[in-house]
C-alpha cells in the first residue's frame, strides 16, 4: 500500500513535463496564500477564521501547515501524495464551509486548487520529482 502512494507512475516525457509544471506552479500560488498564515503561525498572531470549530490556533496551523509546508513538498515531488491530503482538505473546506454561501465567482480558485490536487493524487508527481529519486 504505501509502495503504490509513493509510485510515480510511468508516463511519456511530455506528460512528466506537464506534471511537473502543474505541480510547481499550483504549489508557487499555495503558497503566496499559504506564506502570510505561516508568519502568522511564527509570530503567534492567531486572527483566523474556525470553520471546522476546532480552535482559532489548531486552524490557522492546519491551513499554513497545508499551505505553505505542502507547496513546499509538493514542488519537490517528495511524499507527494502525502501532502496533496492536507491540500485537497484545506481546499474542500474553503470551498464548502469558508466560503459555502459566496457566490460560484468566489468559491471557484478553491474548486481549482481542489481538482489540480486530486488530479495530481491521482496521476502521482511524474518522473521529474524526489519520490522518482528516493522510492522508484
Amino acid at each position: 500500500m504505501l509502495k503504490k502512494l509513493l509510485h510515480t507512475g510511468k508516463h511519456a516525457t511530455s506528460i512528466n513535463f506537464g506534471l511537473l509544471l502543474l505541480r510547481v506552479g499550483a504549489s508557487v500560488m499555495m503558497m503566496v496564500h499559504g506564506f502570510p498564515k505561516f508568519q502568522k503561525v511564527l509570530n503567534g498572531e492567531f486572527q483566523f477564521g474556525d470553520p471546522l470549530g476546532i480552535g482559532v490556533e489548531a486552524s490557522l496551523i492546519l491551513a499554513a501547515f497545508a499551505e505553505f509546508i505542502c507547496s513546499i513538498l509538493l514542488i519537490l515531488g517528495l511524499t507527494t501524495r502525502f501532502a496533496l491530503v492536507p491540500l485537497m482538505v484545506t481546499m474542500l473546506v474553503a470551498w464548502q464551509i469558508a466560503h459555502g454561501d459566496d457566490p460560484f465567482s468566489t468559491q471557484e480558485k478553491s474548486i481549482f486548487y481542489l481538482l489540480t490536487y486530486v488530479t495530481l493524487f491521482i496521476t502521482g508527481p511524474g518522473k521529474y520529482s524526489l519520490d522518482q529519486k528516493l522510492f522508484n
